[in-house]
């Protein structure tokens, strides 16, 4: 689709693709993988799949005390207690397998002049194509969500992209380490066949060197890497947590990116709670002129708020970054939390 002029824009369909041209899903996860880990962990071991990742070492900082990092600021914890309480009372709606979408046409090789190509795959999965440098946000082309692809939540809908369309990927931009967003079998393919740079926050390249991925550069918040003239990349905060299995809770870092391109600025938010950090981003990095923002696994409020934007936060945020555009991504695919199928892009 196109949006010449720019403006909110819905969430689109899988594989959809516009150019424009002059509380936690949450902490409950990482429990959920230490109580798996307590009554499968030998079985997993065997099969060579470890669930906690290598713990970040580095100096003190604002937002990280020598051990954990945090939210700045505090965006709170959700107690052991009350996430059981929600796993034994919750009454989600149930999911349903979609039926295989009609295919789409392969996106193109490359694109020219002030194009900026925009193509939702699904989930946290996009791919952005400017002129020379094509990259991707939290690729996921497995089945599953979870240690090894074999277990964790399923997708209901098949990727808008066949990851044998993809053209070619110079970059990939990983917003932190939980298993819905770092897919290692994904991330392994991207190596072989692509060997693209992948940016990612404090922590995780080691994570990534353990699965014998290269490529991997950490930055910590407000830190900026080049990827060739004239690509410039800055990490910027959120609002969230990290952990993938019974010891690692937020030993690495989370965060968003905004990517500066001669066509104009992305932001991609990554996985994010309400906070300032969308004010602060606007005020030192300028008004994107694409912004991906998370718009599910939002449900119930008083566990998700803290980590998942709702629908409506999602529009405050577009509003706070004063973006150009913004596209609603993170909803749909995998059954993470309360709300229904469509409940997201119907409540945008």
């Amino acid at each position: 689709m196109t949006d010449p002029k720019g403006g909110g824009s819905p969430p689109p369909r899988e594989g959809a693709a516009f150019s424009e041209a002059p509380g936690q899903i949450a902490r409950w996860k990482v429990r959920w993988l230490a109580a798996l880990r307590s009554v499968g962990g030998a079985l997993l071991g065997e099969a060579g799949l470890p669930l906690s990742s290598p713990r970040y070492v580095g100096p003190v900082s604002g937002h990280f005390d020598g051990r954990r990092f945090q939210n700045v600021p505090s965006a709170g914890r959700t107690r052991p207690a009350e996430v059981a309480r929600w796993l034994l009372t919750r009454r989600a709606p149930r999911w349903v397998d979609s039926s295989p979408q009609v295919p789409v046409a392969p996106p193109p090789p490359e694109v020219e002049g002030d194009t900026l190509r925009v193509t939702f795959v699904n989930h946290s999965t996009v791919l952005v194509q400017v002129p020379g440098f094509h990259f991707l946000t939290d690729p996921i082309w497995s089945q599953r969500a979870g240690p090894g692809s074999i277990i964790g939540p399923a997708r209901v809908r098949p990727p808008g992209v066949r990851f044998e369309d993809l053209p070619r990927i110079d970059a990939v931009f990983l917003s932190h380490n939980h298993y819905d967003h770092l897919d290692l079998a994904t991330l392994g393919r991207l190596a072989s066949r692509h060997r693209p740079r992948i940016f990612t926050g404090l922590g995780n390249a080691a994570l990534l060197r353990r699965a014998g991925i290269p490529g991997g550069v950490e930055l910590d918040w407000w830190e900026e890497a080049a990827e060739g003239e004239p690509i410039r990349i800055t990490a910027v905060p959120a609002h969230h947590f990290s952990g993938r299995g019974a010891r690692d809770a937020d030993t690495s870092l989370w965060c968003g990116f905004v990517i500066h391109t001669p066509q104009g600025s992305i932001y991609f938010a990554g996985d994010t709670g309400w906070g300032s950090h969308f004010g602060a981003i606007r005020r030192r990095l300028g008004r994107p002129r694409l912004s991906l923002l998370p718009i599910g696994a939002y449900l119930p409020r008083w566990i998700m708020a803290p980590v998942h934007l709702s629908p409506a936060e999602a529009v405050q945020a577009h509003r706070a970054l004063q973006s150009s555009t913004s596209v609603g991504i993170h909803f749909g695919t995998f059954r993470l939390a309360d709300e229904a199928q469509d409940e997201a892009p119907a409540a945008l």
